[in-house]
């Protein structure tokens, strides 16, 4: 098992990720190293890594119109409105602050369903306020992350929706039957590790004050919610026009069932409304691909990786490695499959892109163990989610850092990868053995 290419390549990846390496760097070494240790030439695995960076194109052309549209929204000046509503009722309470974002964000992935593209509007002018507060950018980062990654566990709608049928659907298709119905229950015990995650780093662990520099680039960005200050002007036509453009972007969205339609949608009514002119969008789109075009490029960079995983077996090859460890003991073998969970996302970035993976395994051998469905199921969620907090190529990880490294003070490594690793993985795991056994 140790001689795994998932192994050996996630531990490179780890390894150079704490060394400060970037994350394009580190994920293209882990990915020629996996193809290596698996036997194929440098050709073979750079051919195969290029053919798999496609695999998440939409979602990269997604991100990039999603950062523009984002650029766009900031551009018009609502922001400064909605972020002085929200300073008014936080009263300077950084607990409260904290909790208000989380749940701000949980609303992101389900109720209005724009995912990481919210994080450059609303956290980078907020960043001279942290500043003054002294609060700790490693609590924003567990509580964005935390809102990020929980209701797609838990609720099922939007993003949620889609993981819980990805699993039903895998699950079938590898002999097991659940109804979507049952799969919030199976999930109930570990999403309510990310409670305790939560409540551990905001209570304890980043409760007390950090110290940061007010840059020129804060100032800047909180001038900007100043020049539009909701006391010194009222909402404005091109206000309701930026509305209307992120209602329709929401609706095209449902209804297409598509990101890149949705942004889209929206980019259009702003230019159709002049909110901003045609020729201001170089401009526009310059800032917007700056905000996420960094992490559109990691998706695809992570799809190559997680490609020559797959092209290679070593999944496969993981998981039957360590059948004969497992013997009859459910603890046991829940820990184990938790673990390759682990591995495998944490190299992949993506908990919706591995459920394929490790179903194909997990199903037969949770048979075998005697698992009923429903703890079957908490078992392929909760190692598809483990990981996804904390690994360097994850949008749940580079969504916060886009956000909080907005003034080059926040390191995506130390001050978003680890935290979150941290505080949730370790409860997503107690949290999903619990699960299985009891379920």
């Amino acid at each position: 098992m140790l001689t795994n290419p998932v192994v050996i390549s996630v531990l490179v990846l780890t390894v150079l990720s704490l060394s400060r390496v970037h994350v394009i760097f580190a994920l293209l070494i882990a990915a020629i190293t996996a193809g290596l240790v698996a036997n194929l030439s440098l050709t073979d695995t750079i051919s195969i890594f290029i053919g798999g960076m496609g695999g998440q194109s939409e979602t990269a052309l997604s991100y990039v119109l999603l950062g523009i549209f984002a650029a766009m929204i900031a551009y018009s000046g609502i922001t400064s409105i909605l972020i002085d509503k929200l300073l008014e009722k936080k009263n300077r309470n950084k607990i409260v602050l904290l909790l208000m974002i989380a749940g701000l964000t949980c609303l992101s992935g389900n109720l209005i369903p724009v995912h990481i593209a919210f994080i450059p509007i609303l956290i980078p002018p907020l960043l001279l306020f942290f500043n003054h507060l002294k609060i700790d950018r490693r609590a924003v980062a567990c509580a964005l992350t935390f809102g990020l990654k929980m209701p797609y566990l838990l609720i099922p709608a939007g993003y949620g929706l889609i993981f819980h049928g990805i699993i039903q659907t895998e699950m079938k298709a590898n002999g097991m039957n659940i109804a979507m119905s049952q799969l919030p229950k199976a999930m109930a015990i570990p999403a309510a590790g990310m409670f305790v995650g939560l409540f551990i780093a905001v209570f304890f662990t980043y409760r007390k004050p950090r110290s940061y520099q007010d840059t020129e680039g804060d100032k800047a960005l909180a001038e900007v919610g100043a020049a539009n200050d909701v006391s010194k002007r009222k909402l404005q036509l091109k206000d309701f026009v930026t509305i209307g453009a992120v209602i329709i972007a929401l609706l095209t969205q449902v209804l297409f069932s598509s990101l890149v339609l949705g942004a889209l949608a929206g980019i259009i009514i702003i230019f159709i409304g002049r909110v901003v002119k045609v020729g201001e969008g170089e401009q526009v789109v310059q800032d917007g691909v700056k905000l996420m075009g960094a992490i559109a490029f990691v998706m695809l960079i992570a799809s190559g990786y997680a490609t020559i995983l797959k092209e290679t077996g070593a999944v496969t090859e993981l998981v039957e490695a360590v059948n004969s460890v497992i013997g009859d003991s459910k603890v046991i073998g829940a820990s184990v499959l938790l673990l390759i969970g682990l591995l495998v996302t944490m190299g992949i970035g993506t908990s919706f892109g591995t459920i394929p993976i490790l179903a194909t395994v997990f199903v037969p051998l949770c048979m075998l163990m005697g698992f009923s469905p429903l703890a079957t199921a908490a078992l392929i969620g909760t190692a598809g989610a483990l990981g996804d907090a904390g690994s360097p190529a994850s949008d749940s990880t580079l969504g916060p850092t886009a956000g909080l490294n907005a003034d080059g003070q926040h390191n995506h490594i130390w001050d978003t990868c680890v935290p979150t690793f941290i505080h949730y993985n370790v409860p997503l795991f107690i949290f999903g053995v619990v699960a299985a056994l009891v379920l």
